[in-house]
């Protein structure tokens, strides 16, 4: 496996882009299984979470076909309906396959996704809401069996105790875009990237109404057609290139971006002190250079539009190194926070309390040998180590593969140092301590 070797103490400075949002990608790709027809996606991230959905894709009987660093091509004419173990474990967002399975078949049998590092996600939002459109839906084995012969409009309510369901939103859309009738959706996810999938259905010729809005009405069709759409700018990793142009005291521009998705993290930075210039016309936010000190802050994620929980780690590290008391209390996934253990071994000073992490800044971060346990916990370690005097080591970053495309590549280009090397090259003494 490889590693991380960062070092630390180098300034941010430049531009850089940031590419399609997986987050918007996933779902996307699983709605191309709702016509036979061809859909062509542009803007797509080269990720391993995207190459594994492309598989299970290619096991239900799509044709696809990667047509360009970013394009794909995807046509699935004859689709079956059983998604299994095996292939579903490797990603839990395979459960968006549930609703287009279900609008395109009116079967499906999906194996249970399970758990994950950062605490239980249920699906029993997904459930109730075939349920309420008509399917009979029975979980055995480690898998869910739906029938949707009876697939059919209602009134769904989808809000559950952390807020609404955002793969729930979607597989319940992409349900009901094919069933008869009217579905009326309450308490939806509103994320850009729910946004943006009902605007591809659209262009497929679904009828949605309320797009962007906690309520959607959606009219069943009897088909839907091919199209072509891009993949809207992942406001995640923007916001990760920033919080790193911030932790570094550079300036950084990042390019490619919806200024109007990232609200809350915007204003957020700019209470702790944090300098940022929008341009909405030409799509870029930058950093701007503060060789000063930044002020602690209260932060509470929750859904869109609230701060989101994907850059709870990444400014939980930026707090690591200002001065003062920041609170940070994690609504969405309270267990949330296994970068903390790793930061504490690099010098930070965090305690918590239940469901908030209470950060007391400190003068300096110091380089050690650390183990990334999740996707965004991957890119707080590499944000921790960039801003670190000496060198970090980060093992496990295949999780940094699954939602960053060459973040390494990126960051190297803003004038970090960063290795990916071999695991076999970490220092011995390293792998013993670690």
């Amino acid at each position: 496996m490889d590693v991380f070797q960062i070092e630390g103490g180098h300034t941010l400075n430049g531009s850089v882009s940031v590419g399609g949002a997986k987050n918007a990608a996933l779902p996307i790709f699983a709605a191309t299984l709702l016509t036979g027809e061809t859909c062509r996606i542009e803007a797509v991230p080269d990720l391993t979470d995207i190459r594994f959905m492309a598989k299970i894709l290619r096991y239900l009987g799509a044709r696809v076909d990667q047509t360009g660093p970013h394009s794909w091509e995807i046509e699935a004419k004859e689709v079956h309906h059983r998604a299994p173990y095996e292939l579903v474990r490797q990603m839990r967002a395979s459960v968006c396959l549930l609703g287009p399975l279900v609008g395109r078949l009116r079967r499906a049998e999906v194996s249970l996704p399970g758990g994950c590092v950062i605490g239980p996600r249920p699906i029993d939002l997904h459930l109730k809401g075939l349920s309420r459109l008509g399917c009979t839906i029975d979980v055995r084995n480690g898998y869910v069996e739906v029938d949707g012969s009876g697939l059919r409009g209602d009134y769904l309510y989808l809000g559950g105790r952390h807020g609404p369901t955002v793969t729930g939103t979607a597989n319940m859309v992409m349900a009901a875009v094919l069933a008869p009738g009217v579905t009326r959706i309450e308490s939806a996810a509103c994320e850009p990237e729910v946004v943006d999938l009902c605007q591809m259905l659209v262009k497929m010729g679904a009828k949605i109404h309320g797009i962007g809005s906690h309520y959607l009405k959606i009219e069943g069709v009897k088909e839907l057609k091919g199209c072509q759409h891009s993949v809207l700018p992942d406001r995640i990793e923007a916001g990760t290139l920033l919080i790193a142009g911030a932790m570094t005291h550079g300036e950084v521009t990042v390019e490619n971006v919806v200024p109007g998705h990232m609200r809350a993290l915007l204003d957020t930075l700019e209470s702790c002190g944090v300098e940022c210039e929008i341009f909405p016309d030409q799509r870029q936010i930058t950093v701007k250079k503060n060789s000063g000190e930044y002020k602690p802050v209260e932060i509470i994620t929750l859904p869109h539009p609230g701060f989101p929980t994907d850059l709870q780690a990444q400014m939980l590290a930026l707090m690591s190194l200002t001065p003062g008391l920041s609170f940070i209390t994690e609504r969405i996934y309270p267990n949330r926070f296994m970068h903390v253990p790793e930061l504490l071994r690099m010098g930070a000073h965090i305690s918590m309390e239940g469901a908030s992490a209470v950060v007391k800044g400190v003068d300096q971060l110091y380089g050690a040998p650390i183990m990334a346990s999740d996707l965004r916990a991957s890119a707080a370690l590499v944000i921790a180590g960039l801003a670190a005097q000496g060198t970090t080591w980060i093992q496990r970053i295949y999780h940094l593969d699954r939602g960053y495309e060459s973040l390494e590549s990126k960051l190297n280009a803003l004038g970090a140092k960063i290795n990916r090397v071999d695991e076999s090259l970490l220092p011995s003494e390293l792998l013993e301590d670690a």
